[in-house]
């Protein structure tokens, strides 16, 4: 038994003492073919940023960069503001019904998000009338509309500057094509290419930066747009339970 034992422990040793060397050996023989042939996407990205310049290429991954932070800051925002409106109402009915207005208050407090700050606003005029209590919700629903907007313009910017900055990567790679031509007298594709080559890799880059940031852009405004719909729907039922206990 030990005999056994030894000899598969020799042989164990012997694979793996060959075994690298037969993948370094592979690795050797195909890592040549492999970067001629084929690429990661991520090794095709590097390779292509790089090319395209450090200063404006770095300037458009700076816009990403700052866009995408705020693009990420809205929706989780926006998702925390996001409130069941009908629950709400309904809470809201239940307590002013059974505990009059302290305690639809306070089942507004005990509630996050927009909605709930407007009927709060709404319930504390409740003793000046109604009227007064409308005005409160249709002024504080305004306050509420601007912080869900907050910083969208800002997105809006990154949106347009990224694809401006490309095209001015875009001019600028073109006139170092032409000071090529000048300079060596000929207008050879070789002189041209780098220049060339450069213009149109941050123009690409310019683009897909808009792209990405257009798609957090709308999916931020369409949620704004739904929580703002829902808001008003929420205030016209509040001012009906307000007029319905009032009597």
């Amino acid at each position: 038994m030990k005999r056994v034992f030894t000899i598969l422990a020799i042989t164990g040793l012997l694979l793996f003492g060959a075994a690298p060397k037969a993948i370094a050996q592979d690795a050797a023989n195909t890592e040549q073919v492999a970067n001629d042939e084929t690429k990661t996407f991520h090794q095709e990205l590097k390779q292509r940023f790089i090319e395209g310049g450090p200063f404006f290429m770095g300037i458009v991954l700076v816009a990403l960069i700052l866009g995408l932070a705020i693009a990420i800051e809205r929706i989780i925002y926006l998702n925390m503001a996001t409130t069941n409106t009908k629950k709400l109402v309904n809470k809201v009915d239940d307590a002013l019904a059974s505990g009059g207005v302290e305690a639809a208050k306070e089942v507004c407090r005990n509630t996050k998000g927009p909605v709930a700050s407007i009927f709060y606003q709404g319930l504390d005029r409740m003793d000046e009338g109604v009227d007064a209590a409308e005005k409160a919700v249709v002024g504080y629903g305004g306050v509420q509309m601007g912080l869900l907007e907050k910083n969208i313009s800002w997105l809006s910017l990154f949106i347009a500057l990224a694809p401006m900055l490309g095209f001015m990567g875009t001019v600028i790679g073109m006139i170092s094509a032409f000071d090529s031509i000048q300079q060596a007298g000929d207008i050879s594709p070789t002189v041209v290419a780098g220049g060339i080559k450069v213009a149109l890799l941050t123009t690409v880059f310019g683009l897909i930066v808009a792209i990405i940031l257009q798609i957090f852009y709308n999916y931020i405004i369409s949620k704004v747009d739904s929580i703002v719909n829902n808001m008003e729907d929420a205030s016209i039922s509040l001012v009906d339970l307000l007029v319905k206990h009032k009597k």
